[in-house]
């Protein structure tokens, strides 16, 4: 069953701008955390010349998603697979991933599946043909040092950490220390609309 997210249609241009400026030209891009389907969709037609490999934990994600893709008449998209960011080593890839993509996850999972992602795509840019440099591309809403933060970034942590406790609006500095663990830098930083962020981090 489609579901529709609303962020999708406001976000999914500005972020299509700043992927075409660090997305490899050609190779798979694995997006975790597809949610609804519609951004995989959206960028695979942007993008022809990639594959496009959606996935996410939940069952009504991946049905969503796979509603999707279905009706999508390129063939640059696969079938959406379960990866679970916290099991970094259950993630069953059997093609060779060029960058990975993840929107609007981090804010609403737990610390360990913010090390599990980093640790399972430092697998994937290990094995991959284009290991140094391999793109991780994070976006979502984050507080930093020395940044005012907005008010209504106040508002969404601690409208989330009400729906549960391991939720909120990360620091940029803790992500960058994770990043920094599994052998990843930070080479750009983008302000996004409504308050959200892009960063880019590399391997090696």
């Amino acid at each position: 069953m489609k579901r529709h997210a609303p962020a999708t249609l406001r976000n999914r241009e500005a972020i299509l701008h700043v992927l075409s400026a660090e997305l490899p030209k050609k190779g798979t891009v694995l997006e975790v955390a597809s949610g609804s389907g519609e951004h995989v969709v959206f960028f695979a037609q942007a993008f022809p010349e990639l594959h496009w490999q959606p996935s996410d934990v939940t069952p009504d994600a991946i049905s969503s998603t796979r509603a999707y893709t279905q009706e999508y008449t390129g063939k640059n998209v696969g079938c959406p697979v379960v990866i679970d960011a916290s099991l970094p080593k259950d993630w069953a890839m059997d093609e060779d991933i060029g960058a990975t993509l993840c929107i609007n996850m981090i804010q609403v999972s737990a610390h360990i599946s913010h090390n599990g992602l980093f640790e399972g795509t430092a697998d994937l840019a290990a094995k991959s043909a284009n290991t140094k440099g391999f793109p991780l591309i994070l976006y979502g809403p984050f507080f930093e040092q020395g940044v005012e933060p907005s008010e209504g970034n106040l508002a969404f942590d601690s409208s989330l950490k009400s729906r549960n406790p391991d939720w909120g609006v990360r620091h940029v500095e803790e992500i960058d220390n994770i990043a920094h663990a599994h052998g990843f830098t930070r080479t750009a930083r983008y302000e996004m609309p409504a308050n959200n962020l892009m960063l880019i981090y590399r391997f090696g």
